[in-house]
């Protein structure tokens, strides 16, 4: 190639295979500022004109061809084709095929005019103003070097990728910002757990029974922690002072056949029949005459006519499981609903004035 080249933000590139990759870092831990070859599979090639037409010309030789020093900018760096290479304007508005093959290759860059050009910001209708040629020839993998620098924006381009990290050093500042994302990941997160429980994080327990405990957190935003802080007598003594009071609520504690299930409860037996069954138990219970039939609105005020009976069926079930936290969290989530809309803060007030430890202080 040889003839006009159009420049845009002062860059050219070589670029061997189909995607231009990230330009960042091109010129890390490089000697150069004009021929920046630290990302594979591109050269970033820097120009006086920042946007225009530069002369160019590129040259393929089988060895190391003589030093030009009519160049007044000269570097070299080594380069090693992915695949097909191009020479490409900045926005791939332009290319061209280069006859490299995919093998390590120097590249000689060199320029003239660049201090004239750069302190023009447009040619047109004019003589070119700088120009440059670009060398490839095979050789062994070499640091970069700068052969000849005379004006100064082509020192200031050397000093800028000098000043500029190590690929080993970006690569740690990489680690590091991804670490600081991680952590800022991580406070969010802790943030929302802490909103979602009422202001404290939760415990590992409270995470494994979480839906319910979130729950219980919107009505009273720290008793689902006060009840994982019981030990589990505790628990299980509140277990069966909500029951208690869902039956009695539900007015089913007098019925004949359900009145053993507290006995059974606090005994530490499981749930007498017809509770070893739970679909059996509520449909005896819409069968018998003896059990009242009242309903409720659901907590969340999406449904009404819901049978209270049926729902005080749900926290005796809830009341014979084996966790101690989840079966105390499950039996008073069933007991707030059992008490329906409305009245769930009378289930809540009479609890802590039951159990004082259960205070609601952080």
């Amino acid at each position: 190639m040889s003839g006009p080249a159009e420049v845009h933000y002062g860059q050219i590139y070589v670029l061997s295979g189909p995607d231009l990759p990230d330009m960042d870092g091109c010129f890390d831990g490089q000697q150069n500022g004009l021929c920046g070859v630290a990302v594979p599979g591109l050269v970033f090639l820097r120009t006086g004109l920042h946007t225009g037409s530069v002369g160019f010309e590129v040259e393929l030789h089988e060895q190391e061809p003589p030093l030009d020093d009519s160049w007044e900018e000269i570097v070299e760096a080594s380069f090693h084709p992915r695949a097909a290479t191009v020479l490409e304007y900045w926005g791939g508005e332009g290319r061209w095929p280069l006859a490299v093959d995919t093998r390590s290759y120097r590249v000689r860059y060199a320029g003239r005019g660049m201090q004239q050009a750069n302190d023009l910001t447009l040619l047109e209708d004019e003589a070119l103003l700088d120009s440059y040629l670009l060398q490839f020839w095979p050789a062994e993998p070499s640091p970069d070097r700068v052969v000849k620098q005379t004006t100064q924006v082509a020192a200031y381009w050397h000093k800028t990728a000098r000043d500029s990290p190590t690929p080993e050093e970006r690569a740690e500042r990489r680690r590091l910002a991804q670490l600081e994302r991680e952590r800022a990941l991580e406070q969010e997160s802790i943030e929302g757990l802490k909103e979602i429980w009422g202001g404290r994080l939760p415990s590992e327990r409270l995470l494994e029974n979480g839906w319910v405990g979130r729950q219980l957190s919107r009505l009273d935003p720290l008793l689902a922690h006060e009840l994982d802080d019981l030990s589990e007598a505790g628990q299980r003594v509140v277990t069966g002072w909500v029951l208690r009071r869902t039956l009695a609520e539900a007015q089913l504690a007098e019925v004949e056949w359900i009145a053993p299930v507290m006995p059974a409860l606090e005994g530490g037996e499981a749930p007498p029949p017809p509770f070893d069954n739970l679909q059996v138990a509520l449909q005896r219970m819409m069968d018998d005459p003896d059990v009242p039939m009242t309903a409720i609105t659901t907590l969340d005020g999406q449904h009404d006519s819901i049978s209270q009976q049926g729902t005080a069926g749900w926290a005796i079930n809830a009341a014979f499981q084996d966790d101690p936290l989840r079966t105390v969290l499950d039996t008073l989530w069933k007991a707030l609903e059992t008490f329906g809309r409305g009245r769930e803060h009378v289930l809540l007030g009479e609890l802590r004035q039951a159990f004082p430890t259960l205070n609601g202080s952080a």
